[in-house]
């Protein structure tokens, strides 16, 4: 196997344009959760190539900016017909570097396509706005400006999306990207960058050498961007304690983050629910990517008057479901990314347990020996939201717990310091409304009748609280891209001064 994935992981790369010295003889040791076998000795950047490397996307920056918004966003939809054309290939490269199931890998890509799709749209609609002056003869406006370099800092589960909502937003609005991907997950991101440099090459040479770059190394890197006046705008992608971190450093030089962090999401299922419904969509919502998507299903907080109907067929679908190796089966839950996301998840079940709860499930699968970390999903029955219930563990765990109120289900899914995702499932509008009321889920995304996992991107990506406040992909979230700027335009003769002030000076 670990013969093949090789050649597989070489014909990849190269059909996508990449050089092999980009992906041998390097520094970066790059395992397969699927099988745990090297596929690639990726080479890493210094810390000074990394500084000119900044140096030359700020002096792209001016460049590019001088670019009708419009005609970048021409380049952007050359990049999602690169995309469309390697769909398949790229899909497969997340599948073998991520362990996502095939599915998931073509709908990352996809992901990728849709934004490009809306950030061609959104080239012509950079908009500001025509505010009423209280002055005479006076026009007031706003008007948006690109803000300069934009680092992205990514994480593993999704190795590529999250650069193409930022990257195809930010390149639109001006800006240029430097892109610093996770260290699990670099095959990806090369194969990536090498196809916006086809797109690039089409569009010709309005577009700058440096517009988009890849810096492949450790957290010393990603601490570059984060120290640098020269990149105003930085997104991370991570956990609650590397944000923190990124969002402290960037604040004390007066940047702007956009912080896309932990998210221990909840659904409630009230007495109206559509239990077939709610079945499928628990399912998917806990255990797609092995639990390992900043918006899987963490807290199932149950009604008490259908807890014993749909608890018992929700553990008959944990056992049942096909945990195994995507490339080779059609298993629905692969791999863990590796050794530590399983210890973390084995030292949480046994906190639970100590806790009071019911673990079912949660055992390590042999697929394929001691070198990868299969398991099955675990659902736990817990007495309260206490202990490992108040943490995200990024494994597929499942804590569920009964309420009586709504009043109560919507306090327990608030009381967590992550604010991202949350779902109800009801047919009865007063307790729709009242979770999506300003009385109900405290998240940045609030879902009906599905769970919290699986976002569109034409609606702005984010949460509150300690993911950070961040907002990428569709809406407005293009304007953490960009400067504002107010104009007051006297057309007049005289000088009518805001608010009735006088100050006359004669001549």
């Amino acid at each position: 196997m670990s013969f093949h994935l090789d050649v597989e992981i070489k014909a990849l790369l190269q059909g996508m344009g990449v050089a092999e010295s980009e992906f041998s003889g390097g520094t970066l040791i790059v395992h397969s959760p699927l099988t745990g076998d090297v596929l690639a000795k990726v080479p890493e950047i210094s810390s000074e190539k990394a500084i000119a490397a900044i140096s030359s996307s700020s002096e792209a920056f001016n460049e590019w900016r001088k670019i009708p918004a419009p005609r970048r966003g021409e380049l952007v939809r050359l990049l999602g017909e690169e995309l469309r054309a390697n769909k398949e290939a790229l899909g497969r490269l997340v599948t073998l570097e991520v362990g996502k199931v095939p599915s998931e890998g073509l709908g990352e890509v996809q992901e990728m396509i849709d934004i490009c799709d809306f950030a061609v749209g959104l080239s012509r609609q950079l908009y500001g706005l025509t505010i009423q002056s209280e002055r005479p003869d006076h026009r007031l406006t706003e008007q948006w400006h690109p803000a300069g370099v934009v680092g992205i800092i990514s994480a593993f589960n999704f190795p590529v999306a999250v650069w193409a909502w930022n990257a195809a937003l930010a390149l639109v609005c001006g800006d240029t990207v430097i892109w610093k991907p996770s260290e699990k997950t670099p095959l990806t991101a090369i194969a990536t960058q090498a196809l916006f440099l086809k797109a690039a090459a089409r569009f010709g040479a309005e577009a700058p050498k440096a517009l988009s770059t890849l810096l492949v190394g450790g957290r010393e890197i990603g601490a570059l961007l984060v120290e640098d006046q020269r990149v105003p705008v930085v997104s991370a992608t991570g956990s609650t304690r590397m944000g923190r971190d990124v969002g402290e450093r960037v604040a004390r030089r007066f940047g702007r983050s956009i912080l896309e962090l932990g998210g221990n999401n909840a659904s409630i299922v009230t007495p109206s629910a559509d239990l077939d419904l709610t079945l499928r969509a628990v399912a998917f919502g806990a255990m797609g990517t092995a639990g390992q998507r900043c918006t899987t299903l963490r807290r199932l907080i149950v009604h008490s008057s259908v807890y014993e109907t749909l608890i018992p067929k929700l553990v008959g679908v944990y056992n049942a479901i096909k945990v195994g190796n995507p490339v080779e089966s059609d298993a629905l839950v692969g791999p863990l990314i590796d050794q530590l996301s399983f210890e973390a998840m084995q030292s949480s079940l046994k906190a639970a347990r100590e806790a009071g709860g019911t673990v079912h499930g949660g055992q390590r699968v042999n697929i394929n020996g001691d070198a990868s970390f299969y398991v099955r999903p675990a659902l736990v029955e817990m007495p309260s939201q206490t202990g490992p219930v108040l943490e995200e563990t990024f494994a597929p765990i499942l804590y569920v717990m009964k309420y009586e109120t709504l009043d109560e289900a919507i306090s327990l899914q608030n009381s967590v310091v992550q604010g991202l995702s949350s779902s109800i499932f009801a047919t009865d509008i007063r307790e729709v409304e009242l979770f999506l009321s300003a009385q109900g889920s405290d998240c940045g995304i609030a879902n009906v009748n599905m769970g919290p996992s699986g976002a569109e991107i034409g609606g702005a990506f984010g949460g509150e609280k300690e993911t950070g406040g961040g907002r990428e992909s569709g809406s407005d979230a293009w304007k953490a891209y960009m400067r504002r700027q107010t104009n007051a335009v006297n057309y007049g003769r005289t000088l009518p001064l805001a608010q009735g002030v006088k100050f006359d000076v004669g001549g």
